[in-house]
C-alpha cells in the first residue's frame, strides 16, 4: 500500500497477508481480464502490497518488466517471496523516485482508497508515463455490495467497518469515482466498467471465497477500531459476523459484490 498518514485500516497481520493472497487468486479472471502488456514493456506497480497481484502480472505478462513499489519495506520483503523474484523497491506511491516518462503502463489495484488524495497521487504518477501509455486502476466500493441472509447486525457490522475506514481520511467507496479521478488527473479515459462478483447455489466455490476467504476476514480487520469508536456493541458484531458468515453457505446464500476498473491514457 501506499502511505497513509492515519493507518492501514486492514493492518499487516499474517492473517491480511493470506486474505490478499487468497483474494488476488479468487478474483483472477474477473480482475484482470483485458490487462494485455506486451513482451519488452515496462510496467510500474504502484502500491503492491504483499505481492498478490505481482505474481499474477508476471503469470499473465510474460517477457514484460514488472517494477514493483511499496511504501512498508514488511510488505515488500513477503511480496519477494511471494512472487518467486522480481524488481522490487521500498518507495512511496506519492512521490515515486523514477525519471519522466520511464514506463510503458502503470497497474494499481486496492491502493487508492488508501490514499487521502488519489487525485494528487495520480497526478504524481503521470509525468512517469510515456506519451501514450496507460494507467489500470482497480478499486471496490463497499456500497455495492448486497447479500441474502441479509440481517440489521450485518449490515451494522459491514457499515462499521466502513466508517472506520472513512475515520482515516479514505474513501471505502472509490470504485464509483475511477472515471472522474483519472480525468481530474489529466488522463483520457478509455473505458470504466464494473467488474461484478456474484455467487450463490449455482457458483458455490465463488460464493465460499467471496464470503469466507475475502469479505468476513476483512472486516474483521476493522473490530476494534469500530467497538472503540461506539460504531458497533460487542454482542451485535458477533451476531453480525456470523450473519455475514452465514450469507456464505448452502442452499440460500448469495453474495454480490462490484468492484470497478479503469483505465486511462496519458495523451
Amino acid at each position: 500500500m501506499t502511505s497513509a498518514p492515519s493507518g492501514y485500516i486492514h493492518g499487516y497481520s499474517e492473517r491480511e497477508i493470506q486474505r490478499l493472497v487468497e483474494q488476488a487468486a479468487i478474483l483472477e479472471d474477473i480482475l484482470h481480464s483485458g490487462t494485455r502488456f506486451s513482451p519488452g514493456e515496462l510496467i510500474l506497480e504502484a502500491g503492491c502490497g504483499v505481492g498478490a497481484q505481482t505474481a499474477i502480472l508476471r503469470h499473465r505478462h510474460p517477457g514484460a518488466r514488472i517494477v514493483s513499489m511499496d511504501f512498508s519495506a514488511g510488505s515488500v520483503a513477503a511480496a519477494v517471496q511471494h512472487a518467486d523474484g522480481g524488481d522490487f523497491l521500498v518507495a512511496d506511491v506519492t512521490s515515486p523516485p523514477f525519471k519522466n516518462e520511464s514506463f510503458d503502463h502503470i497497474f494499481i489495484c486496492f491502493v487508492l482508497e488508501h490514499i487521502a488524495d488519489p487525485v494528487e497521487a495520480l497526478k504524481g504518477l503521470y509525468p512517469l508515463l510515456k506519451p501514450g501509455g496507460t494507467v489500470t486502476l482497480i478499486e471496490g466500493d463497499h456500497e455495492a455490495c448486497v447479500w441474502f441472509p441479509w440481517s440489521e447486525a450485518s449490515a451494522t457490522v459491514w457499515r462499521a467497518m466502513i466508517r472506520v475506514q472513512q475515520d482515516l481520511g479514505h474513501d471505502p467507496l472509490i470504485g464509483r469515482r475511477l472515471h472522474s479521478l483519472l480525468s481530474g488527473a489529466g488522463f483520457d479515459v478509455e473505458s470504466c466498467e464494473p467488474r461484478i462478483v456474484y455467487g450463490d447455489a449455482g457458483a458455490q466455490k465463488l460464493l465460499e471465497g467471496m464470503v469466507n476467504q475475502i469479505i468476513v476476514p476483512m472486516t474483521i480487520t476493522a473490530r476494534e477500531s469500530a467497538l472503540s469508536a461506539g460504531y458497533v456493541e460487542r454482542e451485535e458484531w458477533n451476531e453480525g459476523i456470523a450473519d455475514l458468515e452465514r450469507s456464505g453457505r448452502l442452499p440460500q446464500g448469495s453474495f454480490f459484490y462490484s468492484f470497478f476498473k479503469a483505465v486511462g491514457r496519458r495523451p
